[in-house]
Parts: structure tokens; C-alpha cells; sequence
């Protein structure tokens, strides 16, 4: 009974197969439904102008699949994903939250403390360019604007001097016309320092846990039983009563604006 059925299953796909062969598959009542053809043609270009065009559109794909990596360096998804980090394992907590928490929380975080930069990029760069008034030129200067004035609050001037040096654009006579690629790494580096520096505080606390509970134990003679073991709920136990997730938010979110 089997074979027949898979007999029956094979003959049926390969009536269909044949039928798309033909580029035509016939429905019920007479109804056809032609298979659309795909015709793909590679010119050469008449002018320096189509050279061009064919540039900036190879470039723009390349940004858009760099696109998510680059929003992340230029916002502060950084310094909050380090945070929780160092969090869970000040906790001592292995998967608990999972990242994929972690990662949706410390996004929208993000989200928040970066709606004034985006609402401003939208108003000014966006709509304007979607609506034909200003050019391409035009917008991404607009969109950079906004953007560069969010990092250069949180970037350290040690860092940004880095890049500066190493660019040979020492002579900057404003902030204004610090070039974006000097910038960037600079921020990167600035979030990461400052994400380091509260993750080291928020170690603190939760490593007198340990050195009481273990120094306990010793005085006890329990060497055999591992400290973490008795830590652990003590731990969760002042996170939960000092309401430890809405501490590190508003501290963290106050620390960005």
C-alpha cells in the first residue's frame, strides 16, 4: 500500500514538473496562468554619468548589508549589552536572562534614548529627500548632523585626539567639522571604557556576597561545598529587593542623556 502511495506522490510531481516546463499550468474552467520569463542583461555604459550611477548603487548595497552593524557602533546598544553582561555574571548566572533577552532589551533601549536623533534625521534628511526638495548630497549631510552631535557628547576627547593624530587632522578649528570616520572609532572605543567602568561597579556588591559566604563556610570546615552554590540565592535575593533592573535602566539610560 505504501509504494502505491509514494508511486501515486512521484507520478504527481512529475506531471507538475512538466507542466512548468511548458511555461503554462491549466486551471479548473479553462484558466491559464503564464510563467512570467527572466531576462537579465548586462550593457555597457554610454556615458561617465551611468558609470557613476552604477558606483553609488554597488556602495549603497554594501552600506545597507553593513547597515545593522553600523547603527549598533553609532548608538549606545554598546555600553547597555556590556552592562547586562558583566550583570549576569556578577550574578553568576549562566544563561539567566538568555541573550536573546539581553539583546532584545539593551535594542530597545536603544530604540528609546535614540528617538530625538532619529525623529531629527526623519524631519530633516528624509522626508525632505523622499519628497524630492533637497538632493542626496543634501540629506546625508542633514542625517549626519543629528547623529554626530549624539556621539561627540559621549565620546572622550582623549579618544577622539586618538584618531584625529593618527589622521593628520589635528587642525580642527571646530567640533563641527570633526570628519565622521575619526569619530566613530573613537565613540566605539568611549562606549566600551565607560560599559567596562559600570560593569566593574556593579561587581562590587555581589563579590562581598561571595567573600562573606566563602569566608563562612571555611569558618564552618564545609571546604567541600562550593560557595557559589550558597551565594547564588543571596545574590538574586538583594538584586530583587533593591529592584536592581530598574536601577541599572534609569542609571543607565540617565548616564546617555
Amino acid at each position: 500500500m505504501k509504494s502505491i502511495k509514494w508511486k501515486l506522490i512521484l507520478s504527481l510531481i512529475i506531471i507538475l514538473t512538466i507542466n512548468f516546463s511548458a511555461g503554462i499550468i491549466t486551471f479548473a474552467e479553462g484558466e491559464t496562468f503564464d510563467i512570467p520569463g527572466i531576462d537579465i542583461q548586462i550593457n555597457q555604459p554610454d556615458t561617465n554619468e551611468e558609470v557613476a550611477d552604477s558606483i553609488k548603487i554597488i556602495a549603497l548595497l554594501t552600506i545597507l548589508g553593513l547597515a545593522p552593524s553600523i547603527l549598533i557602533m553609532m548608538t549606545s546598544f554598546t555600553r547597555f549589552i556590556i552592562v547586562f553582561s558583566f550583570l549576569r555574571k556578577a550574578m553568576s548566572l549562566q544563561a539567566t536572562p538568555p541573550n536573546q533577552v539581553l539583546v532584545g532589551l539593551a535594542l530597545f533601549l536603544t530604540l528609546f534614548v535614540m528617538t530625538p536623533v532619529i525623529t531629527d534625521v526623519m524631519e530633516n534628511a528624509f522626508e525632505p529627500f523622499s519628497n524630492g526638495e533637497i538632493s542626496q548630497e543634501v540629506a546625508l549631510e542633514r542625517a549626519q548632523k543629528p547623529v554626530k552631535e549624539f556621539m561627540l557628547k559621549q565620546v572622550r576627547s582623549k579618544d577622539l585626539a586618538l584618531f584625529l593624530k593618527i589622521s593628520n587632522k589635528e587642525d580642527i578649528e571646530s567640533l563641527e567639522d570633526v570628519p565622521i570616520s575619526s569619530l566613530i572609532p573613537a565613540f566605539i572605543i568611549s562606549e566600551l571604557k565607560t560599559g567596562f567602568e559600570i560593569g566593574f561597579l556593579l561587581f562590587i556588591p555581589f563579590i562581598v556576597i561571595d567573600m562573606i559566604v566563602a569566608s563562612t563556610l571555611m569558618a564552618l570546615g564545609m571546604m567541600m561545598l562550593p560557595p557559589v552554590m550558597i551565594s547564588l540565592p543571596f545574590k538574586i535575593l538583594l538584586f530583587v529587593l533593591v529592584d536592581g533592573w530598574h536601577l541599572i535602566v534609569e542609571k543607565l539610560i540617565l548616564s546617555v542623556r
